[in-house]
């Protein structure tokens, strides 16, 4: 087992009392879990810290603000990806068949696609594999890290930790093209409509990079309408 994988995968879920009281076995196992330097354990032991320390409510307020409300950050892959066109429902349905080959069969109200399903997932098979997966998903961690940093964030730390397990390097050019389209503020209204009818962004330049099981799945993923033409070759 990942032992790390499962612990961010805690951590990026609806927080609850239970995560909280989890402190000490959280920390305990992200310093035992040898794919994570320094750096990395330290910012997931802060941010378990963060949760055992709040106020259960403000945290509650601030993952539905940050995550559920704001889709600039939303958890779910494929809302980046495909947003709401159809190519969306086959792309979940063959995911979720990937999980059911494997042995793994979901027990939540979430979406295959929420990336604490996918990470609960990931931590139950190699490493090779679960580092080739996260790596064809590194422009969008790399993304969502980046614009909660913006935010400062104590969640950055856990994207920063996915981004080192996966032991690769986004393409900057096309993390860059992401990052360029507008942020949506939940509050706004207007703005919130205006950015969910923007372009859907890629996993990468190469889908037939990456664990078999999973190819066919990112190999759906599409270039940003908005990339410029060099990015689509």
């Amino acid at each position: 087992m990942i032992i790390s994988l499962k612990v961010i995968s805690a951590l990026l879920s609806y927080p609850s009392a239970e995560l909280q009281e989890a402190r000490d076995e959280l920390t305990a196992a992200v310093k035992q879990d040898k794919l994570l330097n320094a750096e990395t354990a330290d910012g997931l032991i802060r941010l378990i810290n963060h949760f055992a320390d709040g106020d259960i409510f403000d945290l509650q307020e601030v993952f539905v603000s940050m995550f559920d409300r704001t889709g600039s950050l939303n958890l779910n892959l494929f809302e980046h990806v495909h947003g709401d066109s159809r190519d969306r429902g086959p792309a979940m349905v063959d995911l979720l068949e990937t999980y059911r080959a494997a042995g793994f069969e979901p027990h939540t109200t979430e979406l295959p696609d929420n990336i604490p399903v996918l990470l609960e997932f990931l931590a139950m098979r190699p490493v090779a594999e679960a580092q080739e997966v996260l790596a064809d998903a590194a422009h969008i961690l790399e993304v969502l890290k980046t614009r909660l940093s913006r935010r400062e964030s104590i969640y950055a730390s856990a994207f920063a930790a996915l981004l080192h397990i996966a032991d690769t390097v986004p393409d900057q050019e096309i993390v860059a093209e992401l990052l360029a389209v507008k942020e949506d503020d939940p509050d706004d209204l207007e703005a919130l409509d205006e950015v969910w009818e923007e372009a859907e962004v890629t996993f990468g330049p190469d889908p037939n990079a990456g664990c078999p099981q999973v190819r066919d799945i990112l190999a759906n993923m599409d270039i940003p309408r908005n990339a410029p033409p060099e990015a689509a070759q």
